[in-house]
């Protein structure tokens, strides 16, 4: 298993001192969660997403990652792969060159963005991306292994030309594709590449994605393979807020998920933009009739209440692993007996202030993790 962390810089403040503070803030939580014992970190990558995702160049945000740090992984979660934005040949020099100074610390995740926002910035229709991704996707690891590369594609035409450096790992670094439905899982699957389920689902999606992708595996033909280095792979997203007082934890991490959901809804489906500051009277913790603590708010304009006194609530999306660290526990086990391999914990969701997320790391560094490595250790010692 592998205990990670995600960001996507996401802010309430769009104005350049809130840019500057996110990522300052970021970094804190880095270092802290590479004493802590975390396995890699991971960074996304969008253009043009006001406050949804300032994390426009995770190539610059991890190469810096890289040199603060000795231990963590460094993870590419995902370079998006449309060749006006990130030229094949760019990318191979990037990740080979962060490889290397990293000491092979790099995971490489791709992917095509998941907005016409995104796209249209680079003159591009997102419906049209997947051919380009394609072709893109089984060039690269050919540029990090090959001597030189000649490629005459339908949109990608490269000169034979000796490109450098090579990775430190060999053949490449592990590669891996973001997954969001069934289609992505099974590509993922069939053409040998780690699958990086980056939804908010829960662990019931996350058991049938990773039914849909170990099928995959089970059945991909060879011609089909991605890059020099299979594997078997599934990471699995778990927002996350862990305090000592479970109710506290469950209310930032709510509100912290409204934010990230109604984000994305403004971007991905013209939904409303977000705005916090008008929650106050629907984000409230209140008793219902019987004397019970309940959370009321809203996703996406829809109104959920979570009752946390009632153990079946566990099994509501919305819950996730927001409470404290027996709350965090149990989530993740959900999540490992779905299928995953390495749990992408996010609690830098725009609401959330640092002091919370700094809580969270230091509490899953010192309490969730060593709980699974010992269980880890038990489970290979029956073995």
């Amino acid at each position: 298993m592998r205990f990670s962390l995600i960001y996507e810089a996401q802010t309430v403040d769009a104005s350049r001192a809130g840019d500057h503070k996110v990522f300052d803030e970021i970094m804190e939580q880095v270092v802290l969660a590479e004493d802590m014992g975390f396995d890699v970190v991971w960074a996304v990558e969008h253009t043009a997403l006001t406050n949804y995702a300032h994390m426009s160049a995770p190539e610059t945000f991890l190469a810096f990652v890289a040199g603060r740090t000795q231990r963590i992984g460094i993870g590419h979660g995902v370079v998006c792969l449309p060749p006006a934005m990130n030229h094949p040949v760019k990318v191979a020099e990037r990740i080979a060159t962060l490889d290397i100074l990293s000491g092979g610390r790099v995971h490489f995740g791709v992917g095509k963005g998941g907005t016409q926002q995104e796209a249209g910035t680079f003159g591009y229709d997102l419906n049209s991306l997947h051919p380009m991704i394609d072709e893109s996707m089984y060039l690269i690891p050919k540029i990090m292994t090959q001597d030189e590369i000649e490629h005459d594609g339908e949109f990608i035409k490269i000169p034979r030309r000796p490109i450098h450096p090579k990775p430190r790992q060999d053949p490449h670094p592990l590669m891996y594709l973001a997954c969001t439905n069934a289609e992505t899982l099974q590509r993922a699957g069939a053409r040998g590449m780690g699958a990086l389920v980056l939804g908010f689902g829960g662990p019931e999606d996350v058991a049938k994605k990773n039914d849909i992708y170990r099928t995959a595996w089970e059945t991909r033909k060879p011609e089909d393979q991605v890059g020099f280095r299979p594997h078997q792979h599934l990471a699995a997203l778990c927002p996350t807020i862990v305090l000592d007082d479970g109710l506290a934890a469950r209310k930032i991490g709510i509100k912290g998920q409204r934010y990230f959901m109604e984000s994305l809804s403004y971007w991905y489906a013209g939904g409303e933009r977000p705005d916090p500051s008008t929650w106050d009277d629907e984000h409230v913790t209140a008793t219902d009739a019987q004397g019970k603590a309940v959370i009321n708010t809203k996703f996406a304009s829809e109104k959920v209440s979570v009752d946390f006194s009632d153990p079946s609530m566990m099994m509501l999306n919305p819950n996730h692993a927001y409470g404290t660290v027996e709350d965090c526990i149990g989530y993740v086990q959900r999540l490992i007996d779905a299928g995953a391999d390495e749990i992408l914990f996010i609690c830098q969701m725009g609401t959330v202030p640092q002091w919370a997320q700094l809580e969270t790391i230091r509490n899953i560094g010192e309490h969730v993790i060593p709980h699974f490595r010992k269980q880890g250790r038990k489970l290979r010692a029956l073995a």
